[in-house]
């Protein structure tokens, strides 16, 4: 929600609205999409049923998440910024 926030999306909506917002953006990658339709999933299992998820799954959000943080915020950066036009 942060993210897709501090990236222009409007407060107040539904974690799908901002997943969705974030994808339709250009934040994921266009092969990541399932990446996202996963984490749906099982945030939506997490938020509506009280259970354990298994170890291979949250290892999996995690890396998605670190690798999502590091296309927004670290390789934009990681290279000069483009001169600007006159």
């Amino acid at each position: 929600m942060n993210v897709a926030v501090q990236q222009g999306a409007k407060e107040g909506q539904t974690f799908v609205e901002y997943v969705d917002y974030l994808a339709g953006e250009g934040f994921v990658p266009p092969n990541g999409r399932h990446w996202v339709d996963y984490i749906r999933t099982k945030s939506n299992e997490a938020n509506h049923e009280i259970k354990l998820m298994s170890e291979d799954d949250a290892k999996q959000l995690i890396l998605f998440s670190e690798m999502m943080l590091k296309f927004i915020y670290e390789l934009p950066k990681s290279v000069p910024a483009p001169p600007s036009s006159p």
